[in-house]
């Protein structure tokens, strides 16, 4: 079956639905940070989307000393690499930093102290990247060849298009996402975060190091922000120090769509999100998109408040 939408044909819309797993792909990672978080102390870090930001300036910064920033590279791989591990580096220790400083002591304050001195920290990381690299716009360095793998194989001239960048994306992304369900359900620090987040008390009574599992919690959060970083300087070929925002508010939609706390969630509340994204553009124009995505999210939320895969827990 053939689907099609109102001024689009049925390429167009196959077409969407890559840009949307790529986009996704890149909203899923950003949300992972908002609901790892959450889980563990019930704080929605608003900073979150302004420490993605800073990642593509890092990850600029390498590659200008590597000598690659604005032009296109011989050697792409290796600086690419080289990139997304200092992104996800800096951003995981600077997360790290800032549950340390900014929002330790204030676990056991009333609600509304965290959240705003998580504000707080977002204001200081747009401050950081607007003196860093300016107001303008920069261009990221076109790292990757253009190849289209569609028109390659089918030999026809298509408008559905699958580019390398679109493959790392997600080649990239998903791996991600599997390790980091993996270190939660295998691994010991993993298993520590899933009591933490069920009952820190007797998680603490128990022997477990709660601020370190906290902490942990931050780095894993901040290096999934790394990455996502990188590959959205990638596919979008710039960066500006107003991005935290606007990607910022989409993760956070994501993670509260798919039910903020569950990993799982974030993860289908990107992909969700970015489909729907695309297919708005697609089928009505790009001044939908926005009343598309929040109409989708009112919708769930009116019928599941807890959202897609998120359930009741009692306060802690």
């Amino acid at each position: 079956m053939q689907v099609v939408c109102p001024g689009g044909s049925g390429e167009l819309v196959a077409a969407a639905l890559i840009i949307g797993l790529s986009n996704g792909a890149l909203i899923a990672l950003i949300a992972l940070g908002y609901t790892l978080v959450y889980g563990i102390i019930e704080l929605i870090n608003f900073s979150h989307g302004d420490l993605f930001m800073l990642g593509t300036f890092v990850a600029l910064t390498v590659l200008a000393a590597l000598g690659l920033e604005g032009g296109a590279a011989e050697t792409p791989w290796l600086a690419l690499i080289a990139a997304i591990l200092a992104a996800m580096v800096f951003c995981g220790v600077l997360n790290m930093l800032a549950e340390r400083i900014a929002y330790r002591r204030l676990r056991n304050a009333p609600r509304l102290a965290p959240l705003i001195s998580a504000i707080g920290v977002s204001f200081i990381y747009i401050n950081i990247g607007l003196f860093w690299r300016g107001p303008s716009p920069i261009p990221f360095p076109d790292l990757l060849p253009d190849f289209e793998f569609v028109r390659a194989i089918t030999g026809a001239d298509t408008l559905i298009t699958f580019t390398t960048k679109d493959a790392f994306i997600i080649a990239t992304a998903i791996p991600l996402m599997l390790g980091l369900g993996w270190v939660i359900k295998n691994t010991t620090m993993g298993k520590a975060m899933r009591a933490v987040a069920q009952d820190r008390e007797m998680a603490l009574q128990v022997g477990i190091d709660v601020d370190k599992v906290i902490s942990f919690t931050f780095l894993l959060g901040g290096l999934l922000a790394g990455a996502a970083a990188v590959m959205h300087g990638l596919y979008n070929g710039n960066t500006v120090f107003t991005l935290g925002f606007t990607a910022g508010l989409k993760a956070f939609t994501a993670a509260v769509l798919g039910g903020i706390g569950n990993v799982t969630g974030a993860a289908l509340g990107g992909f969700l999100l970015g489909i729907l994204g695309a297919m708005t553009v697609t089928c009505y124009g790009g001044e939908w998109e926005n009343v598309g995505v929040f109409t989708l999210l009112v919708v769930i939320l009116v019928f599941r408040p807890t959202g897609l895969l998120g359930e009741e827990t009692p306060e802690r």
